[in-house]
């Protein structure tokens, strides 16, 4: 697409990407912008045009190159990734936990009194939507503590729960349920998924390459207010489980160690690596709490 300049008109591009809403917010720029460009804005709420070019156009644009690195002072960038922290901690997250209550609460008392019978255990519809409930209070409580610490620029970002949550979602959780509301939650996390992901691009082509340019002191400025994030994806296709790797994957929830399952098991640790590995790809769940609740779920174990 044709990329942003100081001459676009922002109600234009917000019409057609909302996604960029929270990402001006994050600047001070609320709704009702009228007909004014992003230069009047800028003006208007006295901002560093050269970074909002930027942060849009590497939001809209996964190849944006930017240009302006060299005008835009760091002091900037250090607000925007606060207010970015802050964004997530006081609005993202909250927005997710919001349809995430409704959605359970609304569906407990209709799955009050259903079982889920398979492979002869029975699991209660108020239990799987409880374990939802702790797997998402795991991830923010994660994912909390994580913004709120200053973070080395090596770390990994705490995702994997919230993927595990929407992969739940998605492929596991029984057809009863409201499937409006089970929609409000999976579109939350989708867009709190794509704004990381748009934002650790800011971090690879803006905050890395700014901070080639900068000494010690202002290196130490950027890390006590930017957050690194890294995303790792999985996007495999699903498929039903071997028999070893429901054997496996039944010792894993019950909390053995790689090396403990090779040897229950009698096979190589190589092979035990194997299996876990294709679990992951088949079921779309990395934690030992999302693989508890697929396990339940799917009756390869009982509560």
């Amino acid at each position: 697409m044709k990329l942003l300049d100081l001459h676009t008109v922002i109600a234009d591009v917000l019409s057609e990407h909302n996604e960029l809403i929270p990402v001006l917010n994050r600047f001070g720029i609320r709704l009702g912008v009228g007909d004014k460009t992003l230069e009047e804005l800028c003006e208007e709420n006295n901002l560093d045009p050269g970074l909002i070019i930027t942060v849009l156009n590497a939001y809209l644009n996964e190849d944006y190159a930017p240009d302006l690195l060299d005008f835009i002072d760091t002091e900037s960038i250090a607000d925007y990734f606060h207010h970015t922290v802050e964004n997530y901690i006081h609005e993202l997250m909250p927005n997710i936990e919001k349809h995430l209550n409704a959605f359970i609460a609304l569906s407990s008392s209709h799955n009050d009194s259903e079982h889920h019978h398979t492979n002869g255990y029975s699991v209660s519809g108020n239990e799987e939507l409880g374990m939802l409930r702790m797997l998402f209070l795991k991830f923010k409580e994660r994912m909390t503590n994580y913004l709120k610490r200053i973070a080395n620029y090596d770390e990994e970002f705490p995702d994997e729960l919230l993927h595990d949550l929407k992969n739940i979602l998605i492929k596991h959780l029984s057809t009863e349920y409201n499937q409006n509301l089970c929609y409000a939650v999976i579109f939350s996390i989708h867009s709190f998924e794509k704004d990381l992901e748009a934002h650790n691009r800011l971090r690879e082509k803006v905050l890395q390459p700014k901070l080639n340019q900068l000494d010690v002191s202002g290196i130490k400025q950027l890390q006590h207010s930017i957050v690194n994030e890294h995303i790792v994806r999985s996007d495999e296709e699903g498929h039903n489980l071997t028999n070893r790797e429901t054997e496996i994957l039944r010792l894993i929830v019950q909390g053995n160690l790689n090396k403990e399952i090779a040897d229950i098991l009698n096979i190589s640790l190589n092979t035990v690596l194997t299996h876990r590995k294709n679990i992951i790809n088949k079921t779309g769940i990395k934690t030992v709490s999302g693989l508890t609740f697929y396990c339940l779920r799917n009756g390869l174990i009982s509560m």
